[in-house]
């Protein structure tokens, strides 16, 4: 029987999270089950006999500037991205759109890999810039220049 990749496959609430590869985060990011706190609490809308007794909103914490899971260039990327969702340099997921804990668990770490994946990913300007428009055109004195050779050839 194969040993297991991972002690915890997928974003299984618990467990480690799992970032996939992407633009900026090339080979995939597992940020650990340290790193990140789940807090509780009771959840507003649908619930049936169990609306006011079960705590199933999550909050998931990720702190985003302290972290050693991310690279420099990815801790400033996403910070610099994600700065009005941060307090202190930590990001709050909530979840709070099922009635079960678990499936709520599941869906702020969902959230929180696309956040992050969405947020390390280099703007187009952080890549090779094109040729703008004024670089494109010819040099001021080239009509001259065509003008000249003309000039010559019908000589």
């Amino acid at each position: 029987m194969p040993a297991p990749t991972s002690v915890n496959p997928g974003n299984v609430p618990g467990g480690d999270l799992l970032v996939p590869p992407g633009p900026g985060i090339p080979s995939g990011v597992v940020i650990a089950a340290s790193e990140l706190s789940e807090r509780f609490s009771r959840s507003p809308g649908p619930g049936g006999q169990s609306v006011n007794t079960t705590d199933s909103r999550v909050e998931l914490v990720f702190d985003v500037a302290s972290s050693p899971t991310l690279t420099p260039a990815q801790r400033a990327r996403a910070i610099t991205r994600l700065g009005e969702r941060l307090t202190a340099g930590t990001l709050v997921v909530t979840a709070s759109e099922h009635r079960s804990q678990h499936r709520n668990r599941v869906a702020a770490r969902e959230r929180l890999a696309d956040l992050l994946a969405g947020s390390t990913r280099p703007s187009p300007s952080d890549g090779p810039s094109s040729f703008t428009v004024s670089a494109a055109r010819p040099p001021a004195d080239w009509e001259a220049a065509v003008a000249t050779a003309t000039a010559r050839i019908r000589a």
